[in-house]
């Protein structure tokens, strides 16, 4: 399940992308680690830890 932490960063990371013009190409919950992927761009690749912190770029 999300975390309202999670959700919150998850739009502020898209709505960040997207203002750089980077096409967010996939949006995703993980359940076996709790954590949101996305990939944008060509290289950009953001996960979302379950306390809503960004684990990894």
């Amino acid at each position: 399940m999300l975390s309202e932490a999670q959700l919150k960063k998850c739009f502020l990371v898209c709505q960040s992308l997207s203002s750089m013009y980077l096409p967010i190409y996939l949006v995703r919950f993980d359940s076996r680690y709790n954590a949101i992927y996305i990939l944008a761009g060509e290289e950009t690749e953001v996960l979302i830890g379950g306390n809503g912190e960004i684990v990894e770029i």
